[in-house]
């Protein structure tokens, strides 16, 4: 996904993958609008929301195989499985952390379909996460 380079966090890239502006990174960071900033004085809990983003958005491209362009959709994509609501949305709200275990549900149910088919692809059941 491009979100990491030498082991240092692209934060810049994780918010423009999903369209959140300053206000939201902000609130999903706790912290005033005015100190968010994407340079090497970003403050830590801005930094650490956006590592947990980072994760999630790498769990999801890799439940796709590695698309970005499916990645990328699902997350705008309004999910009934998440109450009528993005993914995007999700993250936005503060509901990160449903969103995670979500990803890691869908995840362990489909290498579980995997294993008892005794192969497939990872994108295979992906429609029954979106």
């Amino acid at each position: 996904m491009g979100f990491w380079a030498n082991q240092t966090l692209n934060a810049r890239g994780v918010a423009e993958f999903l369209d959140l502006n300053k206000r939201d990174v902000a609130k999903l960071a706790g912290v005033a609008s005015a100190s968010v900033r994407f340079d090497q004085k970003i403050p830590k809990e801005v930094l650490d929301r956006l590592k947990e983003i980072a994760n999630i958005c790498g769990l999801v491209a890799q439940f796709f195989g590695g698309d970005i362009a499916k990645t990328a959709l699902w997350f705008k994509t309004v999910n009934p499985l998440l109450g009528n609501i993005s993914p995007r949305d999700m993250i936005r709200y503060g509901r990160y952390e449903k969103l995670r275990h979500f990803v890691m549900s869908a995840m362990e149910e489909n290498a579980a379909r995997q294993q008892k088919r005794g192969g497939g692809h990872a994108g295979e059941s992906a429609a029954s996460a979106s």
